[in-house]
């Protein structure tokens, strides 16, 4: 009898509890291998952590994020073309001793290297040096990356020879604010995978924003399997419990949520704790820089980690004549939304100017679970399993690496478990 007929006759059907990158990446290649699925999503709309929302005109990232184009997962899903991606300027403008220097990457913008080489952000030496972690970070498979000794990403740096210079001024504003950790206690693991993929890749904004990569993707599995605003209580072997009572069951489960909404239904724990960041969005008429790069916070007394105006990346992002200001502060929960947004506009006014006071405060996201702490050691093993019980399964970015591409790869491995599953029923009944 012919397995693959079998299979297709066999009623097989998942519920995916959470529409976030992780659960549509996961219904995604559910849906090429024939298997039917249900997405309950507790919110109104896609995209978890990916989202973006309109006020007055502009588009709001929830909280400052970026797609590097390198990411392999990301590649295979997405369409890059229909996403209209706009490209940061390599490298990063720091902002240190009152002044902005210019941190360039020499091999796609060589224009710029003699304004990094005279500049005080790290050493002759440090500069060298970057491009031997470039070739380090760079050479094998991501797996052979993945499979390197484990420590936290300030160790890596001081054993690879970096000053205290460059580390203080660039590497723990720009991986302070990618991680959403300034002590750099996050693991080398994730350290070496991130610097890989921006060395590799653009570093890139959708037109319309991040939200675009989940309403793609939405679009794809098909909208009519979401169901929103649908708050599971609790997961009891195949059967799902939503909040008003109602149970729906089904061959197989697949927690596609954060990591503490998955240790809550799957009574376990999934991540020890989460990283938070703040952000801050301001409307001008006049940017404060005309280049399309990211500005970082060099000075560790400041309370800004880094600024950008996306309006000036990717033209969609703010009404004509319009521009649109992003700045991230790294943890930092103690401050009142006010008391942060006064700090933050004085710190402003001492870079930019009496200008600042005319910038006009569109919204600050506060986002508790922005990553996983990945303080190291962390990642012994980078892909957790996806398959946590029989016929249950989790996914999320707390399940691989904490990026885009961990989100999209731990939904790719909970389907592919989930597929196997079937498969191997379907061979039983057969035999």
């Amino acid at each position: 009898m012919n397995i693959r007929n079998l299979r297709m006759n066999r009623p097989t059907h998942a519920v995916i509890i959470g529409a976030g990158l992780s659960g549509l990446a996961c219904a995604y290649h559910l849906k090429k291998a024939g298997i039917d699925f249900t997405i309950l999503e507790s919110s109104d709309d896609v995209g978890g952590r990916v989202r973006s929302d309109i006020v007055d005109g502009f588009v709001l990232d929830r909280g400052f994020q970026v797609l590097l184009t390198a990411y392999p997962d990301a590649r295979e899903l997405l369409d890059f073309d229909e996403l209209k991606l706009k490209p940061f300027i390599p490298g990063a403008m720091v902002r240190y001793k009152g002044e902005f220097h210019t941190v360039a990457d020499p091999w796609r913008r060589p224009s710029d290297c003699l304004k990094s080489v005279f500049n005080p952000i790290g050493t002759l030496k440090d500069k060298l040096l970057i491009n031997n972690l470039r070739q380090n970070v760079t050479s094998g498979s991501l797996k052979s990356l993945f499979e390197r000794k484990e420590q936290s990403t300030l160790e890596r740096l001081r054993s690879f020879g970096f000053s205290n210079n460059i580390i203080d001024r660039f590497f723990r504003p720009f991986f302070g604010g990618v991680f959403f950790d300034r002590t750099l206690s996050t693991s080398s693991k994730m350290f070496d995978f991130t610097f890989r993929m921006f060395a590799t890749g653009d570093t890139a904004i959708p037109t319309g924003g991040m939200g675009a990569i989940s309403n793609q993707l939405a679009r794809k599995v098909g909208l009519s399997k979401i169901q929103f605003n649908c708050r599971v209580a609790s997961v009891e072997d195949n059967s799902v419990i939503l909040e008003d009572g109602a149970v729906l069951q089904t061959d197989a489960v697949v927690v596609a949520t954060e990591g503490p909404e998955a240790a809550r239904l799957l009574s376990r724990p999934m991540v020890a704790s989460m990283r938070s960041v703040r952000c801050l969005y301001f409307a001008a008429d006049k940017a404060p820089m005309s280049e399309p790069i990211l500005v970082l916070n060099g000075e560790a007394s400041e309370l800004i980690n880094n600024l950008c105006v996306p309006s000036n990346v990717n033209e969609s992002y703010a009404p004509t004549g319009k521009h649109l200001i992003s700045v991230s502060v790294v943890g930092r929960d103690d401050l009142p939304d006010s008391g942060l947004l006064k700090a933050v506009k004085d710190q402003l006014q001492g870079w930019y100017g009496k200008e600042v006071q005319n910038w006009r405060h569109l919204r600050t996201y506060n986002i508790k679970h922005g990553l996983p702490d990945y303080t190291a050691p962390a990642l012994t093993e980078v892909e957790k399993a996806a398959r946590i019980e029989k016929r249950i399964y989790a996914c999320g970015d707390h399940r691989d690496t904490s990026s885009i591409q961990g989100a999209l790869s731990s939904g790719r491995r909970a389907a592919q478990a989930l597929i196997e599953d079937f498969e191997a029923a379907v061979e039983t009944v057969a035999s």
